[in-house]
């Protein structure tokens, strides 16, 4: 008997080195013989995720995939040595995997909050930059007809997102879709000024409703929508404001897909004219619950490994409870997700 094959759209949250998460979960998702992936939308290190996988399933389809994700993320953690931001070995005994008390985070973040990167890094110096030029050939990305890419940034200008296509991807156009403003100059492409593309879509979902053939969107989310803590200290507070303000424009989103799919339902608009979207998701497990926004800084080899095999074992876990649902219907419920007051 044949496999039943299903066809999915794959959208990728931002948030730094947690971006390891959805790295499990593409290592998953190309392991297995019944899933193809239509489409990828992603933000931030989503877009550099999905872009590397891109390059490496043109080179040798999804093995090549697989190994293009692991070469970037081992890079990473060998450039590791190089990042400001790093622990040292002493500093590396406590506040698990958090960077709270590492000097070099708390020198880095004293200095973002007196002085703009324009200031503290005049030369514009981003060895994420370097990196990606390095291993990424953006010509395969723009030249792919097998996956359809999209990733977003947000126009300085007017505060709109501006979502890129597979044949205007460049080095540039993912920078811009990760330039965090507090660090980096923004990125200009075609004379315009460009951050990171969370603020106005973490990840662009409508790109995946309107440009691609299938209905299912199986999103990977890193920063969680719901926390049942009132954050009280400095640190608390700035990571649910991060998390909150990356999520704004997905929440947006979420709700005019779950009232499109009430009218549909009700037949009060046209199904010609109006797709019914099938949501799943990969959640943010429990274990990742008291990593903060500066663990999203943290590039240890082991950190990322681990955060890879969280990805991996959600994933497989969706799979098995959930496949029989791509095509059919949500397995996620998205009212008591993302609108549930």
């Amino acid at each position: 008997m044949a496999k039943e094959i299903k066809r999915i759209n794959v959208a990728l949250q931002g948030g730094g080195s947690h971006g390891a998460f959805a790295w499990g979960t593409l290592n998953r998702l190309l392991e297995d013989d019944r899933i193809v992936i239509s489409a990828i939308s992603g933000t931030s290190v989503g877009a550099i995720n999905g872009a590397v996988l891109i390059d490496g399933y043109t080179k040798d389809g999804k093995p090549g995939a697989i190994k293009a994700l692991n070469h970037f993320w081992r890079e990473i953690s060998i450039r590791e040595s190089f990042n400001l931001m790093g622990r040292t070995p002493l500093e590396k005994l406590g506040d698990g995997w958090n960077l709270d008390n590492s000097i070099g985070y708390k020198t880095i973040e004293y200095l973002t909050s007196l002085f703009s990167p324009y200031t503290f890094n005049p030369l514009n110096y981003n060895p994420f930059r370097d990196l990606v030029a390095e291993i990424l050939s953006v010509e395969n990305v723009q030249a792919c007809s097998l996956i359809q890419f999209f990733t977003t940034a947000t126009r300085v200008y007017n505060g709109q997102p501006r979502v890129f296509k597979c044949d205007e991807i460049t080095v540039d156009v993912l920078m811009a879709s990760a330039c965090l403003p507090q660090y980096f100059q923004a990125v200009e492409i075609d004379g315009e000024p460009y951050w990171d593309g969370g603020y106005m879509g973490n990840p662009s979902l409508w790109p995946l409703i309107y440009q691609s053939s299938s209905p299912d969107i199986l999103l990977v989310q890193i920063n969680p929508v719901w926390r049942k803590e009132t954050p009280k200290s400095p640190i608390e507070i700035n990571n649910r404001l991060n998390e909150i303000s990356f999520n704004s424009s997905l929440i947006a989103e979420m709700r005019a897909i779950d009232f499109v799919s009430k009218l549909l339902k009700q037949g009060r608009v046209d199904p010609e004219h109006y797709k019914d979207i099938h949501m799943h998701m990969i959640q943010k497990p429990e274990e990742m619950h008291n990593l903060n926004a500066s663990s999203k800084f943290n590039c240890e080899w082991d950190f990322l490994c681990y955060l890879r095999d969280l990805g991996y074992e959600a994933t497989d876990k969706w799979l098995k409870t959930s496949f029989h649902k791509i095509g059919v219907e949500c397995s996620t419920q998205i009212y008591e997700t993302f609108l549930k007051k």
